[in-house]
This record gives structure tokens, sequence and C-alpha cells, in this order.
């Protein structure tokens, strides 16, 4: 594209960016995006959660306040999803926390700017809130996610996880 009045070609000719190109539609999350979540997830987990996304779905629609499970649109199509809650003094901590659950991007969408959204809109809305820090597990070797999460500024938490096997019996 040229600049008005511009004869010369030059820093105006440039195409546009993806990003000037597509527009992301953060929304909240509804009752009725239940089966595009799960359709979704199921895409990306190779695994059909529809119970577990769906008590998820409705604890986060049935607390009061700032909204914070997100949708993501992409010229008109659903591309992505988030679940997450605040806690209040859960595992000693004193001050509210907030988790995040899932998070899903279409693979068509991922690399576009969708999950990066999806965060910043969290951001806001946790804010808002005044809640002060979000907080999720990730595979340990699952290295795309952990890559992702880097990037979003997330760095390793100064608690540790522990974990018990029910199936097996613990060595005394």
């Amino acid at each position: 594209m040229r600049a008005p009045g511009s004869e010369a070609p030059g820093e105006w000719d440039m195409e546009p960016t993806m990003q000037e190109k597509e527009t992301i539609l953060v929304r909240n999350l509804r009752p009725e995006d239940l089966d595009a979540v799960t359709a979704l997830d199921a895409r990306n987990t190779g695994r059909r959660r529809r119970e577990y996304l769906r008590l998820k779905l409705d604890e986060s629609l049935s607390e009061a306040g700032i909204r914070v499970s997100l949708a993501a649109e992409l010229q008109g199509v659903f591309g992505g999803f988030l679940l997450a809650r605040v806690y209040h003094g859960e595992f000693g901590i004193l001050e509210p926390e907030a988790v995040l659950d899932t998070i899903g991007v279409h693979p068509d969408f991922q690399g576009r700017g969708v999950g990066s959204a999806l965060l910043e809109q969290l951001r806001t809305n946790l804010s808002g809130l005044g809640v002060p820090r979000l907080r999720t597990e990730v595979g340990w070797d699952d290295t795309a996610l952990l890559t992702f999460f880097q990037h979003e500024g997330f760095r390793p938490a100064p608690r540790f996880c522990v974990e018990l096997d029910l199936n097996r019996d613990p060595e005394r």
C-alpha cells in the first residue's frame, strides 16, 4: 500500500501483516460454547472430556463478577478457549490466586496470536479483580506449551507439586 500523495516506492509499499489482516475477538465463554470447546479439546488432546469441560464451564459461569473463562473467534470461527478460576486461600495461600485449568487453540489458528489474545484478556480481567497471580501446570515434556507459556511470561513457581500414585504400594 502506498501513502496518499507519495510518489516514491518505499516504506508504504509493504503488505499488511497477519495481525492487520485478521482480528481476534475475545469474549466471555457462554453455555452454548460447550460443543465447540469439547470438539476443540478432543482434537487437541485426542480424548473427549465433555463432562470435565461441562463442569468447569458451569463452575466458571456460576461465579459472580468478571468472567475469567474466555473464548476467541477468528474470522467468525471459534478458534480457542481457556478455562480459569479464581481461588481464595487454597493450599495455604492467603491472597486470591487464579488457576488456568485448560487452554486450547484450534490447530489451524496456532501461531496467529489466539493464545496470546486469550491470555491478555485474562490478565486484564484478573487485574480488575485484584488477583495478583496466575498459575497452571504443564507436563515437563510438553515443550510446545512450555515454550508458549515462557513466551507469555510464565516462570517456574516457588512451590513444589507432589503427588501420590494410589495404584501402587508406597515403600515404607
